[in-house]
């Protein structure tokens, strides 16, 4: 009889490109999703949340450095239909303004929080999986609606903690379309060129101008060896699109001028300036003035679905790279005016605007800031010291709980004590409650506290510590009390 081959054990690890969360991570993550909501709410926006899923139909294709409607996207067929992951929040959002259009109020404002996949190289920082969190207009061509959006977003680093570390940037695709146009690439026929710029333009800041040159001309080789092909552009037109990009003055009003002479006489490019100037001038009726948000040409947003004004969100603080030197946060939000997305679904022209805010590189950002505390605080925990007792402990345990203090009942075997104290430690628990046969008989309960015990362990002698206060006795009816008072 054929022996029956075993079956190999599973690898413990997780997929290329995907990392997974635990604890203090996951309550970050809730803390600051919880102030941007409190700020998305207070503006009148609602919580949206849609399917995970959608058809690539749906989705269409506007992922950058892509050139099929599937590529990008973790996508499969189904029943002669292709499904995907969603990419981002935008196109979803479209799709659900399409389909209740006629149950939604109009504008509709909406906010949703949750993972977006990419199914893209993995890098450094670089996750195929990530968190977004999006505010978006439906059905506002004002411009107004677009200053709303930079303001809230301001709002929300100022809420955050951050303020004096960010700026907010602000442009026009219009403006780029304008400028384009001057360079001879305005027509229908060199709509795969004009792509190609507006994702060269975008990677400014990561590839500085020569690298931009290099992908408005023939293209670029990266550290790897991946070539990525260029616009075709002469080294005329490079030199205009350029000149675009570092269109930025020192003031608002003098980098409008400068646009206004770089689009010349194009229709669509002196559209873009003047809806730039009506924004500047609602944002400093309402006190944003360019400390927080500013006009500047060098933004463009990779994504092809913009329309009209972008904007681009970035931390100016100073942290230091992989390789110990210093450089900007950088960008950690962005958005824009999307026209044409729901119309793709309904025939009719639908103004859109909205931003979309990076989660994990907000996180990051606040960490690298201090804003959270390290090794935030675990459970109160109550250990075992005779198994006989266990609905004494629970007990205990139900009245922390009653007393809005985060515990638990230590459900290991209890035989060996140090293996109690040591889940303790990894738990970060602040205290360890202990009540053996001498403390029941008393009606009190011994507390260790476990952080001041470990912060005089490294500062005291043995002698010393011995009458160190980390250890103190309390009647069972003031524990909860006892430690309600410590805790804050």
């Amino acid at each position: 009889m054929a022996k029956v081959k075993k079956q190999p054990r599973p690898k413990a690890q997780t997929p290329k490109g995907f990392r997974d969360y635990f604890g203090a991570e996951v309550t970050r993550r809730q803390e600051m999703l919880a102030t941007i909501a409190r700020i998305y709410h207070l503006y009148g926006f609602d919580a949206l949340e849609t399917s995970a899923v959608e058809t690539v139909e749906a989705l269409g294709k506007f992922l950058p450095d892509v050139d099929r409607p599937n590529e990008g996207v973790f996508a499969w067929e189904e029943d002669g239909d292709w499904l995907a992951l969603r990419y981002d929040q935008t196109a979803p959002l479209a799709r659900v303004a399409a389909q209740y259009r006629n149950d939604l109020p109009s504008p509709y404002r909406r906010y949703t929080m949750g993972p977006v996949w990419r199914n893209e190289k993995p890098g450094p920082g670089r996750f195929r999986q990530f968190y977004q969190c999006d505010a978006d207009t439906v059905g506002s061509a004002s411009m107004a609606a677009d200053a709303e959006i930079c303001a809230m977003l301001s709002d929300v680093f100022e809420a955050l903690g951050l303020g004096g570390d960010y700026v907010i940037r602000v442009n026009n695709r219009k403006v780029l379309n304008g400028v384009m146009e001057v360079a001879g690439i305005g027509g229908p026929e060199h709509e795969a060129e004009r792509g190609i710029v507006l994702r060269a333009i975008d990677k400014l800041d990561r590839l500085g101008e020569d690298g931009v040159r290099a992908l408005l001309g023939e293209g670029r080789k990266d550290e790897s060896g991946d070539f990525t092909k260029g616009a075709g552009l002469s080294s005329g037109q490079a030199d205009v699109i350029v000149g675009f990009t570092g269109a930025r003055r020192d003031t608002g009003a003098a980098t409008l001028e400068r646009l206004r002479e770089l689009v010349g006489e194009s229709q669509i490019g002196t559209e873009g300036i003047d809806e730039l100037s009506q924004i500047a001038g609602l944002l400093s009726a309402q006190g944003y003035g360019p400390d927080r948000i500013v006009i500047d040409p060098s933004v463009v947003r990779g994504l092809g679905y913009y329309t009209g004004p972008v904007y681009e969100a970035e931390l100016t603080f100073e942290i230091q790279d992989e390789k110990g030197r210093p450089r900007q946060f950088g960008s950690v939000a962005g958005g824009g005016r999307y026209d044409d997305l729901v119309k793709r679904f309904t025939g009719q022209e639908v103004p859109a605007t909205g931003v979309s805010i990076g989660v994990d590189r907000l996180l990051a950002a606040l960490d690298a800031k201090g804003r959270f505390v390290q090794g935030a605080a675990g459970p109160v925990v109550v250990t075992v010291m005779d198994k006989t007792r266990l609905a004494d402990y629970q007990a205990m345990v139900a009245d922390l709980r009653k007393s809005n203090i985060r515990a638990e009942l230590y459900l290991g075997n209890p035989k060996n004590f140090g293996n109690q104290l040591k889940y303790c430690d990894k738990r970060n628990a602040p205290f360890a409650v202990i009540q053996g046969e001498d403390e029941a008989a008393r009606g009190v309960v011994q507390v260790k506290d476990l952080k001041l015990g470990a912060k005089l362990a490294q500062e005291l002698t043995h002698e010393e510590w011995r009458d160190q206060p980390a250890q103190f006795e309390v009647a069972v009816e003031n524990l909860a009390s006892e430690l309600a008072k410590r805790l804050t």
